[in-house]
């Protein structure tokens, strides 16, 4: 699955980059997954939540309309420099791009409510929850939420696994979009995970 689709130089530079700077970033799978899901909606108007590198980015943008907006938060500057650095790389304009320096928690509540078409969620994993929350406010009806990591390196699934903080949130945010009516919710199992939702009318 992860070879299916391979990836350009752009992208393997990101990914190279990321790594070195420990920002790990979603795998080749999860990003064609990520790019589907832009051109499957038509997603002109796209938060999302950890910059990273740059390479959710641009799986993103090549899955947006050419005038479409991606708004990258993420509290580390120097992410944003690389990602940044990975659009123009992959020919990707700066004119695509809303990068915003801060906390997540702090960034999302001064976004409009109502007014984007994706949300993809790949930063603090102990505040999964608290992403869910305000991407449900701030998608758009028929909008998509995502989140990288859903497996968390197999141990969601095993009971062995209790008491961590990040094993439990991110469990906490599988159940509450299981449960939400709001929600239509598919777990993908490429990479390390991608539970997705979308937000019913």
């Amino acid at each position: 699955m992860e070879e299916f689709l391979p990836e350009d130089e752009a992208t393997v530079s990101a990914r190279h980059r990321g790594r070195e700077v420990g920002a790990t970033p979603i795998g080749p799978a999860g990003g064609a997954a990520l790019r589907f899901l832009a051109t499957l909606i038509g997603a002109r108007t796209v938060v999302e939540i950890g910059t990273g590198c740059g390479v959710s980015g641009i799986y993103m943008m090549r899955g947006m309309p050419k005038d479409a907006v991606l708004t990258s938060v993420d509290v580390d500057h120097e992410n944003q420099r690389l990602a940044k650095l990975a659009y123009r790389e992959a020919g990707l304009g700066s004119y695509r791009t809303r990068m915003i320096v801060g906390r997540a928690l702090e960034v999302l509540p001064r976004l409009t409510d109502g007014a984007y078409d994706m949300v993809f969620c790949d930063a603090v994993k102990t505040e999964y929850p608290e992403y869910l929350t305000a991407a449900l406010r701030l998608l758009r009806p028929g909008g998509v939420v995502a989140f990288d990591n859903a497996l968390w390196h197999q141990r969601i699934a095993d009971p062995a696994h209790r008491g961590d903080p990040t094993t439990e949130a991110i469990r906490e945010v599988h159940h509450l979009i299981r449960e939400d009516e709001r929600l239509v919710p598919l777990l993908l199992p490429v990479g390390d995970g991608l539970l997705c939702a979308v937000k019913r009318d």
